[in-house]
């Protein structure tokens, strides 16, 4: 095959999608976390994000089923890693705006798992 003449596509990484049951809802949540406004949204979908920048999207799925971590019955599939400067003003401010804390954490003086509104689990921490 020749290939001189022919360019590989470029790839850009745009976003990554989260299924849950209300998008608005849990846009909303990750928005005022990360100062993100929507930049698309429909009933069963919305994309936070910036021009130009990769964004966080949430998809409606009818039969979505919660993460149960740290049990492993229904995995997390991924979850997100946010960096802070303050574990505890942030896990504070978390929890206010409607994330959930689970019992176990690996590593508290580290790092905190924090479970947002539909039951992603995601991280915080200053090493980041």
């Amino acid at each position: 095959m020749n290939t001189a003449n022919t360019s590989a596509p470029t790839f850009r990484y745009s976003a990554v999608t989260f299924d849950c049951p209300d998008p608005a809802a849990l846009a909303r949540f990750y928005g005022e976390v990360l100062g993100l406004p929507t930049v698309f949204s429909t009933d069963h979908f919305v994309l936070l994000g910036q021009e130009g920048a990769a964004g966080l999207g949430f998809n409606r799925l009818s039969d979505y089923r919660r993460p149960t971590w740290p049990d492993p019955s229904q995995e997390k599939q991924a979850h997100i890693e946010l960096g802070v400067d303050d574990l505890d003003a942030a896990q504070a401010r978390l929890l206010a705006l409607g994330a959930v804390k689970p019992e176990f954490q690996p590593d508290p003086d580290r790092w905190r798992v924090l479970l947002d509104p539909a039951g992603h689990p995601f991280c915080i921490s200053t090493l980041v």
